[in-house]
């Protein structure tokens, strides 16, 4: 264990990541599951925030934060799943202080943004349906713009907390963190002095985040839900109701697995749960995202026919001008 002495102490300065497993071959055979889930998650984004910028119909306030979302999966998943991938094809899993400090750093900043975004999200659609003729108005290019910088300030002042904490914290026992990542509440027990603390500012922030979020995202769609009641036409009712269905399933997904690693209580789930979790919100989520808002967006689902359309005519009109 490489370390460094102050005072009377040893301070830790490499963590190793124990995993998920220590059989050989469930490592490569997860190596391989994982992988495939990374390249899809980061396609599948990628095809979404291309979409977004070149189809004309879809430049509107709730693509714009799709766009975004897409980004912060991008990047949420890409705090975690490359250094998870390495591990699974060395003997140590190690990673250093500094590293592990960058990584829980980069998921708390790309998770409080899916937060503000997706809360953002709840605000579009609850404008929409229920006060369309101000739509334009309360949706305007400014207020997109300033609720996607609130979403960054938000993730910025948080994942700050996290590494202002971690950093007041030390080390000088065991190193042994039992995850697959660098998670702050395995990291926590490790300390070797009183975290009461340390522990309190991030907690605060992040359950302030969860707070104001989830009551957003409530609010907005309770709203939604007496306006769609009040509709006579059962038609305007599911075109209301279809609007919303893959916010409501991004949402679900999201803060389900959300409240079940950070609110519920300790004691009432194993460390082996919390991995399996972990694994769907961090590694799982990220994929279905794109796939969520794609097979159930019939504006996404006609770009994208679209843009395939025009490029089967452009590449046949091509050829037919070369022969």
């Amino acid at each position: 264990m490489n370390s460094l002495v102050d005072r009377n102490h040893t301070a830790v300065t490499e963590f190793i990541l124990l995993g998920l497993t220590d059989d050989p071959v469930l490592r490569v055979v997860l190596f391989m599951i994982i992988l495939c889930i990374y390249l899809v998650t980061i396609s599948g984004n990628l095809s979404i925030i291309i979409l977004i910028r070149i189809s004309s119909q879809l430049h509107h306030p709730m693509y714009f934060f799709l766009s975004h979302l897409a980004s912060a999966d991008i990047g949420y998943s890409s705090s975690v799943t490359p250094n998870m991938l390495v591990n699974f094809l060395v003997e140590r899993n190690t990673i250093s202080y500094l590293g592990c400090t960058i990584q829980f750093g980069f998921g708390a900043f790309f998770g409080t943004v899916e937060c503000f975004l997706l809360a953002a999200m709840a605000y579009d659609r609850f404008v929409a349906i229920c006060n369309p003729l101000l739509y334009s108005t309360k949706m305007s290019t400014q207020v997109c713009v300033w609720l996607l910088i609130v979403a960054y300030i938000g993730g910025f002042l948080n994942a700050s907390s996290f590494v202002f904490s971690f950093f007041s914290l030390f080390f000088c026992g065991p190193n042994r963190v039992n995850h697959f990542f660098c998670d702050f509440a395995p990291l926590i027990e490790l300390s070797c002095f009183d975290t009461t603390v340390p522990t309190a500012v991030p907690s605060f922030s992040t359950g302030s985040i969860l707070m104001v979020t989830v009551f957003i995202i409530a609010i907005s769609y309770i709203y939604i839900l007496i306006t769609i009641l009040k509709m006579r036409s059962s038609e305007g009712r599911h075109k209301a109701f279809s609007t919303c269905t893959s916010h409501l399933t991004a949402v679900t997904l999201f803060y389900g697995t959300t409240t079940f690693i950070y609110v519920m209580p300790k004691s009432s789930y194993s460390t082996d749960q919390n991995k399996v979790v972990s694994v769907f919100y961090t590694v799982m989520i990220p994929m279905l995202n794109p796939l969520i808002y794609s097979l159930r967006n019939k504006e996404m689902k006609g770009a994208l026919k679209s843009k395939i359309g025009r490029g089967i005519f452009s590449i046949d009109a091509y050829c037919c001008r070369i022969s």
